[in-house]
């Protein structure tokens, strides 16, 4: 039996095909929506699933080809993010046998290909259940890396992407002199797909290696989000992944982890950090003019379409690229539309890990960089920006 699957995300298509080849099934994928009247035609298949909301050609007009232009009884199941009430019912008049809503996991695609096709010919009982969730937006994270062959946590990154559809892990090699670039590299096998490695010959510090990773995923055209996360994971995948939620359901262009102490949630510094992080905090609120909790937290993530604004120049300072994003946002849009376009939301868990690249020596440093950004970003004489004491909170 054949299935045609079609999408303009990749991301989304890859696994679905992995786990139907697996069943038995005859599977062929497309990305381009413009083509797909002729692969139909070509490909004659059993079972259709397509998406709706795809550049140049929608999944609608797909349906209406197969069920009225061509006058086939081709089972359709749509595979979509659009949950409006209209468009759903306009798709079951025109016939689609299903419509199936993202996010949801690869095991229930498969149980209603099943009952609306049946079993493949060569049809094998699965072993194991996949663990996988098509998910409705592509997330691109750009990973800095110098001399992580001891610490890189392989295994966590590996389970993440296996279970999660929609997301792209771009490790950036900041020249690194151990076996970095070759661990990475033997992560990036076979699944050049969800993983690649950008190489930094020189060593340029963490934050040009996190703008030239963001301006490497930004030509991934089918990425939603693109944003940044520590390689020793002091913030895990998991509370990343809640950053992402949050962003794709408000009107935020960057959400931005934040190390709150609260109740219920696990973070820990070390002692001589704490005081350090609160009084450098503070300097940075009053350059910024905005009431940041935490503005160098490690887990941020951005709309594809703020990332030219963000990080297109090079930053003023190695370490407090953060701030100069904020600044830059600030510049760019004004500090009224900055604050609104900006979310600080807390974490469930961050743990300092050993082996931090920041040393207690690097910290004093910050208060003379955070004096040079001032200066450099330092308003016009002659422009009258309003400072608002903002509240950031999660969107409605």
């Amino acid at each position: 039996m054949k299935i045609l699957a079609i999408d303009d995300q990749q991301l989304v298509l890859l696994p679905l095909k992995k786990k139907l080849t697996e069943l038995g099934y005859e599977v062929e994928i497309l990305t381009e929506a413009k083509k797909a009247k002729f692969v139909y035609e070509a490909f004659l298949p059993d079972l259709v699933i397509v998406d709706m909301n795809m550049p140049e050609v929608s999944g609608l007009e797909i349906v209406k080809f197969v069920k009225q232009e061509k006058g086939d009884k081709t089972p359709i199941m749509v595979l979509s993010g659009n949950t409006q009430d209209d468009l759903i019912v306009e798709a079951f008049e025109l016939g689609i046998d299903d419509y199936m809503k993202k996010p949801l996991s690869i095991e229930e695609v498969c149980a209603r290909v099943k009952r609306l096709i049946g079993f493949a010919t060569n049809h094998q009982p699965a072993t194991t259940q996949s663990k996988t969730i098509i998910e409705k937006r592509c997330v691109g994270v750009v990973i800095p890396c110098y001399n992580e062959e001891e610490r890189l946590l392989s295994k966590e990154f590996l389970n993440f992407v296996e279970e999660h559809s929609g997301y792209h892990l771009c490790f950036v090699n900041d020249g690194s002199t151990d076996r970095t670039f070759e661990v990475l590299q033997e992560l990036k096998k076979g699944r050049e797909e969800y993983i690649s490695v950008y190489d930094c010959f020189k060593n340029g510090g963490k934050a040009e290696a996190v703008r030239q990773g963001m301006l490497f995923l930004e030509k991934f055209r089918y990425l939603d989000y693109i944003g940044f996360l520590d390689a020793d994971l002091s913030t895990n995948l998991k509370d990343f992944d809640a950053l992402v939620s949050t962003i794709e359901t408000s009107s935020f262009k960057i959400v931005s982890g934040s190390r709150i102490s609260r109740m219920g949630a696990n973070i820990t510094k070390e002692s001589a950090r704490k005081i350090i992080s609160f009084s450098i905090n503070y300097i940075i609120r009053k350059i910024l003019g905005m009431d940041f909790k935490d503005t160098q937290c490690g887990a941020k993530i951005m709309n594809r379409e703020i990332i030219q604004v963000a990080f297109q120049k090079k930053f003023v300072t190695k370490w407090l690229f953060d701030v100069e994003i904020f600044m830059r946002m600030k510049k760019h849009f004004g500090t009224k539309k900055a604050q609104a376009f900006i979310c600080e939301q807390p974490l469930n868990r961050w743990v300092h890990a050993d082996g931090s690249k920041l040393s207690m020596k690097d910290s004093v440093k910050i208060v003379f960089q955070l004096a040079e950004i001032a200066w450099v970003y330092r308003k016009d004489k002659n422009e009258n920006v309003e400072v608002v004491s903002p509240t950031l909170e999660m969107g409605k």
